[in-house]
């Protein structure tokens, strides 16, 4: 059907899942190859949840499957999702260490995963605002009782 031209191999299922980040997300090795051979499909489409190929494999911790995508230029290895999370905070978070030092050794990588961001910096989102004020009220009144 791909080859026909019948299916656009970047097209993703409910969830904006395409073929190759189904291989992805589940750490077929052989079929994300095959998949990255083809000049039409794109390495770095996200799905509906703004996740790409590279943070689903990197998320589960399928080290062959990042070493194939972080060879790709067209990959993002900072891109984050819906959720302002980056493949390296996913690995970081569920342990996966050798995803982790692979993500770190690559030069593209420039996200800090957990960052914490100052309330009064211009990039500080408007929650964060509002969880510092109100840590602010709370200390002020635990001091006048």
């Amino acid at each position: 059907m791909i080859e026909m031209g019948l299916y656009d191999i970047n097209e993703g299922d409910f969830r904006g899942y395409t073929p190759l980040a189904w291989a992805a997300h589940n750490g077929h090795d052989e079929m994300v190859e095959m998949l990255l051979g083809r000049e039409e499909v794109d390495p770095d489409k996200q799905d509906n949840d703004g996740r790409t190929p590279l943070s689903h494999a990197a998320g589960r911790g399928y080290e062959g499957v990042v070493k194939l995508l972080l060879r790709r230029e067209d990959v993002n290895p900072n891109r984050p999702d819906n959720c302002d999370q980056t493949p390296l905070m996913f690995a970081t978070k569920l342990g996966h260490r050798g995803v982790v030092a692979l993500l770190q050794a690559c030069e593209a990588v420039t996200h800090c995963p957990f960052k914490r961001r100052r309330p009064d910096d211009e990039t500080a989102t408007t929650d964060e605002q509002r969880n510092v004020e109100t840590k602010r009220r709370q200390l002020n009144r635990n001091a006048k009782n």
